[in-house]
């Protein structure tokens, strides 16, 4: 039976800390891993000699950059430097370099909602982050003054329909959701149906966690997205698909699956802030060509963010010691 749940939700508490230092906290783990030991001798350096060049290659494969992708830097780097300005050294080049990399892809995020609802299909694999993803996609699309409708359409893990509610109890938005068990297809339906009857802006659906290699369920995901065209022949509008970082590069191998399957139009990439393979994201981008949405970096409801090329890589650049020092020298 078809069920609506929608109940108030509370004030969130508000972050006093800047995105730019959380994300700069959070992708602390991957610049270490990326960066220890080459600072200082990448610094005011103009010329690139082989043990150079060794020690750079080593830290971005460490940090899950990638040969294909490493490879790439290092190309750039050197023919940089054939032709680069007086005042530029290694450091500022390599900067630069991984930062087109991602700028290639960072495409924002346009909710078009001229013919009501714009259809968002989430999809990944179990423990990416997927409906938490889902949850603060909501708030910050209210945010924005757009109305949302969530459809509970993983109806296979346990609790993930009480899960999906608690995020709509906590928004303020209404969720349309089956018995658990329930045909995936005919629960988004269902939420299209009433998205289109109520007028709502955004209607964005969940769907059940499985392993790319699972080739029966990502066919359910394939007429999940069929079911939704006999409604409007244009939805889903976009295929967000939600990767966790920490996987480093097995995030590669699932994206191409559920690409393959479903069409990925966006990519999710969380819990940055727990990992060293952050440097994944330049794989990503690099070797997939998909549009990188969002990124997060903690379960505040605000830690997930529109992802932006150069302020990610000028926090991953970022040496915090030294931010720590400035900070105490104009405090004083």
């Amino acid at each position: 039976m078809l069920n609506i749940f929608k109940r108030k939700s509370q004030d969130e508490p508000i972050k006093k800390q800047s995105w730019a230092k959380r994300l700069s906290a959070g992708l602390s783990r991957t610049r270490d891993k990326m960066f220890q030991g080459l600072t200082n001798v990448l610094r005011g350096r103009q010329t690139l000699d082989d043990e150079t060049a060794e020690a750079i290659e080593t830290h971005l494969l460490t940090a899950d950059v990638g040969l294909p992708t490493t490879e790439l830097i290092m190309t750039e780097l050197k023919e940089k430097l054939k032709k680069k300005q007086a005042d530029q050294d290694l450091w500022a080049l390599l900067q630069e370099d991984m930062q087109n990399i991602l700028q290639a892809q960072a495409k924002p995020f346009d909710v078009e909602t001229a013919n009501k609802p714009f259809v968002i299909l989430t999809v990944g694999v179990n423990g990416a982050g997927k409906t938490t993803t889902i949850g603060k996609l909501a708030k910050r699309l209210q945010g924005e003054g757009k109305s949302v409708m969530l459809a509970a359409g993983d109806t296979f893990r346990a609790a993930a329909i009480e899960q999906l509610q608690a995020w709509g109890e906590r928004n303020d938005v209404p969720v349309v959701a089956q018995h658990s068990g329930a045909d995936s297809a005919s629960v988004v339906y269902d939420a299209l149906q009433a998205a289109k009857a109520r007028g709502i802006d955004v209607l964005i659906a969940d769907t059940a966690g499985r392993l790319h290699t699972q080739g029966h369920l990502m066919d359910e995901l394939a007429k999940v997205k069929r079911v939704m065209g006999k409604l409007d022949e244009a939805a889903p509008h976009e295929v967000l698909l939600v990767l966790d970082a920490g996987i480093g590069q097995n995030a590669l191998s699932q994206a191409r699956e559920f690409n393959e399957a479903v069409g990925v139009t966006g990519i999710c990439l969380t819990k940055l802030d727990g990992t060293a393979k952050g440097g994944i994201i330049f794989a990503i981008a690099n070797e997939l060509g998909i549009p990188l949405r969002f990124i997060g970096v903690g379960e505040a409801i605000d830690d997930l963010q529109p992802f932006d090329a150069q302020t990610f890589v000028s926090s991953l650049f970022t040496d915090l010691s030294q931010e720590s020092t400035n900070d105490r020298i104009q405090s004083s």
